[in-house]
């Protein structure tokens, strides 16, 4: 594809599936499967969505959207690829994340701080703010966690006061009957156990190592954003600085992980899934603008 036709193609706001050859990219887990380097569809965004930091799935046509500085949430229709609504519910501030259970949307600020926003497709919506202290910094992460009825909730950087958890990564829940966080971290993950799934799978992924001596598997896991499936109740987390997908189950084991194409993925910080299990990844934008990368669930 020549440059013009690309550029040309961006201005109709659906960007042509990527292709390459690539032999793992589809995901070799029973009940899911998907080609991460050919999309269905791309979204190209809105400017008022140029920094989208999470997204979420409200019914077959539309999502929710947040963005770093300011507290409003984005109702956009993805047929029309178009902002339908938007619903201000506070100060400005960083706001990574954003969840649905039923009539409620949940936003995730860096601070920790989750906005909840009661019959959100009502004027007249009810906002709360719930303090989450949770070990780390810049709290990214947020996800329904329906089997369990509570959100998870994850940091993206480590804590520096505890050495001993430097391999190690957490994730928190928030009890959504209690409205409280939940004593203690509710999934635990191991860097060095990921990396040797990596290596026995021989998976490519960043790698560290000085000239002459063999290179080992070099995973950060800093999650920038998080997402259930639907239909296999498996976790589906971003690690943006290092533009991986990890797959875990609900027990924090690894599944599967993909290094992903930068080119299609320059900055990947939301993730959410549609009822039919299609899962859609958003990007912020760098050069150009911010997008919404859609791949089709095939059983």
């Amino acid at each position: 594809m020549n440059i013009l036709v690309f550029w040309l193609s961006l201005t109709m706001n659906i960007l042509p599936p990527f292709s390459h050859e690539e032999k793992q990219s589809t995901i070799p887990v029973k009940g899911i499967e998907y080609d991460l380097s050919t999309p269905d569809k791309v979204y190209s965004l809105p400017a008022t969505l140029y920094e989208v930091s999470g997204i979420t799935e409200i019914d077959a046509s539309t999502i929710a959207c947040v963005q770093d500085e300011h507290g409003i949430v984005f109702i956009h229709d993805l047929n029309k690829n178009k902002t339908i609504r938007t619903i201000s519910f506070g100060y400005e501030g960083d706001y990574e994340d954003i969840a649905r259970v039923n009539n409620t949307l949940y936003v995730l600020r860096s601070d920790e701080a989750l906005v909840e926003l009661s019959n959100f497709n009502d004027k007249n919506f009810i906002r709360k703010a719930y303090p989450v202290s949770i070990p780390g910094k810049d709290c990214e992460g947020l996800c329904y966690d329906k089997k369990n009825n509570r959100l998870l909730l994850a940091p993206k950087e480590i804590s520096e006061d505890n050495p001993e958890n430097k391999g190690k990564r957490f994730i928190y829940g928030f009890d959504l009957k209690t409205k409280a966080l939940i004593k203690g971290p509710v999934l635990r993950f191991d860097i060095q156990e990921i990396e040797r799934f990596a290596q026995e799978n021989n998976i490519k992924v960043p790698v560290k190592g000085k000239k002459g001596e063999k290179e080992k598997p070099d995973l950060k896991l800093r999650i920038s954003a998080m997402g259930i499936h639907p239909l296999t109740n498996r976790l589906f987390v971003i690690s943006g600085p290092e533009s991986m997908l990890y797959v875990f189950d609900l027990n924090g084991k690894i599944q599967y992980l993909k290094k992903l194409d930068n080119k299609l993925f320059p900055q990947p910080e939301g993730i959410t899934f549609m009822k039919n299990g299609d899962l859609l990844i958003s990007n912020e934008g760098i050069k150009d603008f911010a997008t919404i990368v859609r791949f089709n669930y095939k059983k």
